[in-house]
């Protein structure tokens, strides 16, 4: 594989006897019995999830507050949730009742901590694994927001693990650190036994979770580096990092935050306090060479962003690979012409066809598997979810 230290691109927008009857009736009993209990069990498991999440957003409302801002906002996501429903309705059929994907798998003993796996149809060997840590601005991240790219990545032979962690107000930054840690601790020690191939095993996240993930993937390499705990899980394993349209410096993003909506005195409170905003700023940390031994752990890492991206300025990508390109990382930044903060990651997926930044990862994870690259060349091009015409007007009045 080519060196990736100090690489910038920029992608422009483009009939049977009694007895057989009675063992037949049995079991036919039994799988519907079988449904039934796991019926049961995910309609109780959604009424928990709609118990937590109600009570917190109660909880959160008294530390935002009720004003002109958050109602526009609030009406303009509603909106934008409205207009991509019939791609959202299609992803939650598959997301529900597809026998490929395994929900709310256990992987510690707090709340949230649970993951969803996505199997490849095909898994007549062990394969690549992608480690996802959704976004939702560390306030309302979940793990089937990563169900569409599960879905797709799945068709084309990678295991997906969706980790989902506590949010503010149930946590703060070093919980959600501390989660996907455990979330990626617990997938790479017990894929093997979902058909994952525990030596290919790579690591992606998108907005808050990008910079959630990158804190726990640098935590690692200082650990490891024999400047921190014991481990659970080795850095090794993680052949590559993608991060999408993330922040990895907090103290200059504060402002930002700020103007955009999410409050100074919020986002301090997410981030334990200005005091703790360089402990938490990758971009920052990896400069101190107190951990300089730590840098060459880690694996390639990857940046995506979109150059009209609002939300979490292009720069902050921009940055953080110069940064690790000077600390001695390998480092490349992809910079995706015209695409805004949600283009990259869901406007973009349900309109199929070619995507640049998901042929990428697929093209970067099967690079060396030459059977995986043949049946890429001929697959089907990725289905449409939603009309062109719904995504324009949700890509306008989008408040992200």
């Amino acid at each position: 594989m080519t060196t990736l230290n100090g690489r910038r691109r920029i992608i422009t927008a483009t009939v049977a006897d009694d007895t057989t009857d009675s063992v037949s009736t049995n079991n036919h009993r039994a799988g519907e019995n079988s449904h039934i209990g796991s019926f049961r069990k995910d309609i109780g498991h959604v009424a928990t999830e709609t118990y937590l999440i109600t009570r917190l957003t109660f909880t959160l409302l008294q530390y935002l507050g009720i004003g002109y801002r958050w109602i526009t906002r609030f009406l303009a996501l509603a909106c934008y949730a409205m207009l991509l429903m019939p791609g959202f309705l299609q992803v939650a059929f598959c997301y529900f009742f597809s026998s490929k994907v395994k929900r709310s798998i256990v992987y510690g003993d707090q709340p949230r901590n649970r993951l969803d796996l996505y199997l490849p149809t095909d898994s007549h060997k062990p394969m690549p694994v992608m480690i996802f840590v959704t976004g939702g601005a560390w306030i309302i991240g979940y793990k089937a927001w990563g169900s569409l790219l599960g879905l797709q990545l799945a068709e084309r032979d990678i295991i997906v693990a969706c980790i989902d962690y506590r949010n503010f107000p149930q946590g703060t930054i070093s919980d959600m650190v501390h989660d996907a840690s455990q979330g990626i601790s617990f997938v790479i020690n017990n894929i093997a036994n979902y058909g994952g191939d525990p030596n290919r095993i790579y690591l992606m996240g998108q907005s808050a979770g990008a910079h959630i993930s990158s804190c726990a993937l640098l935590d690692q390499s200082i650990k490891e580096s024999g400047k921190g705990d014991t481990v659970s899980w080795s850095i090794s394993q993680i052949k590559a990092y993608f991060g999408l349209s993330g922040g990895y410096n907090l103290l200059d993003l504060v402002d930002h935050f700020n103007n955009r909506g999410l409050h100074r005195s919020i986002f301090l409170s997410i981030m334990e306090g200005e005091h703790s905003l360089k402990k938490f700023s990758p971009e920052i940390r990896i400069q101190d060479p107190c951990i300089k031994d730590s840098i060459p752990l880690l694996p390639p890492i990857i940046l995506f962003h979109g150059t009209d991206d609002y939300s979490i300025p292009p720069a902050a990508s921009e940055r953080f690979a110069s940064a690790l390109t000077k600390a001695g990382a390998r480092a490349e930044l992809i910079l995706c012409d015209g695409k805004t903060h949600t283009d990259l990651f869901v406007q973009d997926p349900l309109r199929g066809g070619k995507d640049d930044l998901f042929d990428y990862a697929v093209a970067f994870i099967h690079s060396n598997d030459k059977d995986a690259l043949a049946k890429d060349a001929t697959a089907p091009p990725r289905r449409r979810f939603v009309p062109e015409i719904l995504l324009k007007l949700a890509r306008k009045i989008s408040p992200f």
